[in-house]
């Protein structure tokens, strides 16, 4: 009982402190909250889960073995991406209308699009391969019950941080169309310093 509480305070702990660290999940997150509105941005505090499992797998049984040049091509194809999502957010701030602009098929293109950025953000892999991984393995060799309160407490407590931010960037929407220009632009900033800073981080390995 003692290890298997152990290990729901590990991981709801670890995945808070990883949700509310600023990178590119929630620069993206914020990005998609000013351009789409709170409701079609929500789902996308799923993608964690959707992006994390072949995560999970890579890094266990397959990452370890490759190249170390692994590492840099994501962190460079990361970098890329979050280029063009700050500069799909930048050609947004110029419209005029009041509301936050929605495509018909917004809410599934986010969560992808959130799924993306996670696959080709570094973090998770680092994550799961000097943090996660090891906690892992000790828990399941505990017991397979430990294991699984392990996973569920990290993707519980990173789903539901990541949507109370969601909610709370949401929240700057009743502010008035100029707040959610400058959240878009502070948004797009960010994705766009963070894209660089990987571009750079990849040259330089």
């Amino acid at each position: 009982m003692h290890n298997m509480i152990e290990n729901i305070l590990f991981g709801s702990s670890y995945a808070f402190a990883c949700a509310i660290q600023p990178g590119p999940l929630q620069a993206f997150l914020l990005s998609q909250v000013a351009l789409k509105g709170w409701r079609r941005t929500l789902p996308a505090a799923f993608a964690p889960i959707l992006s994390d499992g072949p995560i999970a797998v890579l890094v266990l049984l397959v990452l370890r073995r490759l190249p170390v040049g692994m590492e840099r091509f994501l962190q460079a194809a990361g970098g890329f991406l979050l280029l063009y999502l700050a500069w799909a957010a930048f050609s947004q701030t110029g419209t005029k209308t009041g509301e936050p602009h929605v495509e018909e098929d917004s809410t599934p293109r986010t969560v992808l699009q959130a799924v993306a950025v996670n696959i080709l953000n570094p973090n998770p892999y680092l994550g799961w391969t000097l943090v996660l991984g090891p906690k892992m393995l000790s828990a399941w060799a505990q017991s397979r019950g430990h294991a699984v309160a392990l996973a569920a407490s990290f993707y519980g407590t990173m789903v539901l941080t990541l949507a109370a931010i969601i909610l709370l960037f949401g929240a700057t929407r009743f502010l008035g169309t100029r707040s959610r220009r400058v959240l878009l632009v502070l948004s797009a900033s960010a994705l766009a310093l963070l894209g660089i800073f990987q571009l750079v981080s990849a040259w330089r390995r």
